[in-house]
């Protein structure tokens, strides 16, 4: 299996999802690849992650759907797992996946818990998110399984979107065969939560609003993927 971990500057929390990744698919007994695709980091993301074990792959996108094609392009194992570098991923999580695409499904991605506190406004929202995400067979971003067959045939990440790419993923790989929303749950950080506020996230709903799906095209539009992080 080859693990794909797109990272930009992601030095502080890219060790605990490489230790993740190891001890699952140790825990199964799984041989597998990983690699970290280090796109334009100014910290030690490189650096460390080589100390945990894994293959590094520079470049210089700084774009989420071109970095994670990047790596699908520089692996070589038929089944594929796109990992954000702040996401931890256990071994029945692991299991789960492997086992859809032992069934014959092209694709698929898991529910998301989040790590640190929110607030109850928060849960709420992220609830209601969770649970649309589920309803409409859209696996969030930080968690991603196909074949390498289907992800080929689908076209890879659509690199007209800077955000959004989990969407056109998840569609695309559903024309190819079953995709599946796992019962099972990943942990994924809540920085975007606790780092941008609630107006920066009302001034994206209202510029989305006013410009609708073209604002996922621009890059400059989108600073809660792309702007240097306050934490």
């Amino acid at each position: 299996m080859s693990f794909i971990v797109p990272a930009h500057d992601e030095a502080r929390l890219l060790g605990a999802t490489l230790d993740a990744l190891n001890a699952a698919a140790d825990a199964l007994g799984l041989e597998r690849e990983v690699l970290v695709v280090d796109d334009a980091s100014t910290d030690a993301t490189g650096d460390l992650a080589r100390m945990h074990g894994a293959r590094v792959l520079r470049v210089e996108h700084r774009h989420i759907a071109a970095t994670r094609n990047a790596g699908a392009g520089a692996t070589s194992h038929p089944w594929l797992v796109f990992v954000d570098a702040d996401t931890l991923v256990d071994a029945p999580v692991l299991r789960a996946a492997m086992a859809a695409l032992a069934a014959g499904a092209a694709g698929g991605g898991a529910g998301v818990a989040f790590i640190g506190a929110m607030a109850p406004h928060e849960r709420v929202l992220v609830a209601l998110v969770k649970r649309a995400f589920r309803q409409t067979g859209i696996a969030p971003g930080c968690f991603i399984f196909c074949t390498r067959s289907a992800f080929e045939a689908a076209g890879g990440f659509d690199e007209t979107w800077f955000a959004g790419e989990d969407v056109a993923i998840s569609r695309a790989l559903a024309r190819q065969g079953r995709f599946v929303i796992l019962r099972e749950s990943v942990r994924t950080s809540e920085r975007k939560l606790r780092t941008f506020g609630a107006r920066d996230h009302l001034h994206l709903l209202w510029r989305f609003a006013l410009r609708g799906r073209r604002i996922l095209r621009d890059r400059d539009a989108l600073a809660l993927w792309y702007d240097k992080r306050r934490d």
